[in-house]
């Protein structure tokens, strides 16, 4: 806990996604200082929450009920249990909305309409509201009533098509990335989209609907290699580690396993001559500028191979380094967490839990100077904060809660 004063303290979020791009933009959120009121269903919660093993223990350990993935993306928020299904739960989210600044929700296109809970209902109570809504493929278009998933925009959207061994390579084929990576990055850019939505309210006093979807982001996403096809009009193929545009930029193995060179531009591939002892291929027609090297990079390839399995990784890096060379080992998720920059940065954290006792997180990535991000609360458990945000929001008293819970509409 600190008093230090948050960017966003006097944001309020109603957050009624669940799995991972909505929520991962909550967080975003929260992280920065908003209030964030996690609407959940009664009894089942978040699907995520059930997403394991592996699965968060008691000290005794016990399951708690929460998933490691669940984990991942609802730091910072707080669980109301809602069912929202029935019309007076329906009202009790209309009356929380109300008093919000932003409504973040991933249900299918239109599917909130039934509620109530739709942007043009809730825009007629509150329309300084800023609602985003995420789905697979936006509010129109001929896909627009499909659900979406991120592995299945992995694929329609291009990136498996350039992830993975080249054709004619052992293990060639399509590639998945290792993480829901369109998921992360819409949420990503949901959070950015109401970031804007909430600067531009400040002007217009007024909110807005922010339509994103996941295939728009994965399409956004291919970056160089879009502008690659757009531009050379040669459709991108898997290249393994290698990179379309700069060489050598990719992993090499080395006497204990494998290492990445990241060469960026003709003075680096200099200075990575003279460390390997090949001084005369800095200034070779065929190797000199990058463009050459793309041409010949089959030849100067081989002949890096054939020298970087001489040394072990450690050896390599060490030596590169020295020499002004960008490299870098291939961690495991283990060894991540030990290397001494992650630590020195504080990736790794831990929050109070009400069961677990200490559990462990990421951090945010994000480093301001003033405002800086803070760590309140662990992601919580089902409906652990029910009365406590329905009694200061909504003023209801433990009669009036009781017979909501009579009723099923609370959890």
């Amino acid at each position: 806990m600190t008093m230090t004063a948050r960017a966003l303290q006097h944001v309020k979020v109603l957050d009624l996604s669940r799995v991972l791009a909505g929520p991962w933009a909550a967080q975003t959120l929260g992280d920065l200082g908003a209030e964030v009121i996690k609407v959940e269903r009664p009894g089942t919660g978040d699907d995520t929450r059930a997403w394991g093993p592996p699965y968060v223990t008691d000290p005794a350990g016990q399951p708690t009920g929460e998933s490691a993935y669940y984990m991942c993306t609802n730091r910072n928020k707080q669980s109301v249990s809602i069912d929202f299904t029935q019309p007076e739960g329906q009202a009790l989210v209309r009356r929380l909305a109300q008093q919000c600044d932003v409504l973040i929700e991933n249900f299918k296109t239109g599917g909130l309409r039934q509620y109530g809970l739709d942007y043009a209902s809730l825009s007629e109570l509150n329309p300084r509201l800023v609602y985003c809504s995420v789905t697979g493929f936006g509010q129109d278009g001929p896909y627009a009533h499909r659900a979406g998933y991120d592995f299945l925009i992995q694929g329609m959207g291009g990136l498996m098509s350039i992830t993975g061994q080249p054709d004619g390579a052992p293990g060639a084929g399509p590639m998945k990335v290792g993480v829901a990576l369109t998921d992360i990055l819409t949420g990503l850019y949901a959070s950015t989209a109401i970031l804007a939505a909430l600067q531009a309210r400040e002007h217009t006093g007024r909110g807005q609907h922010i339509d994103l979807a996941l295939l728009d982001v994965g399409v956004a996403c291919l970056g160089n290699q879009a502008m690659n096809y757009l531009y050379g009009h040669t459709v991108p193929r898997r290249m393994g580690n290698a990179h379309p545009n700069t060489v050598p930029y990719q992993d090499f193995p080395t006497a204990d396993g494998y290492m990445i060179l990241a060469v960026g531009n003709d003075g680096q591939f200099a200075r990575l001559c003279a460390a390997i002892e090949r001084p005369q291929w800095a200034g070779d027609p065929r190797f000199a500028a990058n463009a050459a090297r793309l041409a010949n990079r089959d030849e100067l390839i081989e002949g890096l191979r054939a020298i970087t399995v001489t040394r072990t990784t450690r050896e390599w890096i060490d030596l590169l380094e020295r020499h002004g060379v960008p490299c870098g080992p291939i961690n495991t998720v283990a060894e991540v967490f030990e290397d001494p920059q992650v630590q020195a940065r504080g990736m790794r954290i831990a929050m109070a839990h009400p069961q677990a006792g200490q559990v462990p997180l990421v951090a945010s990535p994000i480093r301001l100077s003033d405002t800086p991000v803070t760590y309140r609360h662990a992601p919580p458990q089902l409906g652990q904060h029910t009365d406590d945000v329905l009694a200061r929001h909504l003023g209801l008293g433990a009669e009036a809660l009781q017979t909501y819970r009579n009723k099923g509409v609370l959890g």
